[in-house]
């Protein structure tokens, strides 16, 4: 007999699986717009047309975000518990590719976010995903994520802050793709990320960039999404408090109502 609790987990899964094909088939309609809008204006002007590819964890934009827009239906925005960003701006960095492997597997690796709401340290493991830790100590290095926000906060069926995007917008990556790695992992096999994970949002397989995701409790997930390491508990704290500052759509998926911006991110050996 199917409990309750496994149906809504069930239904959860089924509805993010769904919000996944969505936005899988708009990459691909916007893939074929931006080639049809390249060729047409390689032919009228000297210019260049990029088009934008996504690093998301659903990639969800749906209307939902308009209609809670509005002057009647948007919700009553929570207080903001975090400071204002330092000084800076974004660094507008991409990539040819993937950088060379050079991180350490059998070493231990700390990421630290300076974030306006607190401390976030990222516990990596470069054993069991290597690509992935390597692409971030070099995105790190490089001040990739430095002034970047965290724009993206989900409060019901699934628990996560998204992080690492540029564009604050959905669609920032760093230019090249990493492989999925991990998946098979013991805490993630069954179908839930458990909170304290840190893992990479996607737009599909193989599809992995910057954009990544820090669970704050328990959610049910399919195994597509590369764990790369753990928050710890200082962190996990930060997490709670802007999780209880809400999201600005009130339908439980959107921007934080709490100004989450990374100041500084490092890796560490």
């Amino acid at each position: 007999m199917v409990t309750s609790d496994q149906r809504r987990r069930q239904l959860a899964r089924e509805k993010f699986e769904r919000q996944q094909q969505r936005r899988a088939e708009r990459k691909r309609r916007n893939r074929r717009r931006a080639a049809v809008i390249g060729a047409v204006a390689a032919v009228l002007v000297a210019g260049t047309v990029g088009a934008a590819s996504a690093g998301l964890f659903d990639g969800k934009k749906d209307d939902k975000a308009t209609r809670a827009g509005s002057a009647d239906s948007a919700p009553k925005k929570k207080s903001d518990p975090c400071k204002q960003p330092a000084a800076g701006e974004v660094a507008k960095l991409s990539f040819d590719k993937e950088p060379a492997l050079s991180v350490d597997k059998s070493a231990k690796y700390r990421m630290n976010l300076q974030t306006t709401c607190g401390d976030i340290a990222l516990d990596l493991d470069a054993k069991k995903a290597p690509r992935t830790v390597n692409s971030f100590n070099f995105l790190a290095n490089k001040g990739y994520f430095d002034h970047t926000k965290c724009h993206r906060l989900t409060t019901q069926g699934i628990y996560v802050l998204q992080c690492g995007d540029p564009t604050a917008a959905g669609t920032g990556n760093p230019g090249y793709k990493l492989p999925d790695e991990n998946l098979k992992d013991a805490r993630v096999a069954g179908g839930t990320y458990p909170a304290g994970t840190v893992a990479m949002a996607n737009a599909g397989a193989n599809t992995g960039g910057s954009q990544f995701f820090l669970v704050y409790d328990n959610s049910p997930l399919p195994a597509n999404y590369t764990p790369f390491g753990t928050i710890d508990k200082a962190g996990m704290e930060v997490l709670k408090k802007i999780a209880g500052a809400g999201e600005q759509t009130g339908q439980g998926d959107g921007a934080p109502n709490a100004t989450v911006v990374i100041d500084k991110a490092t890796v560490s050996k």
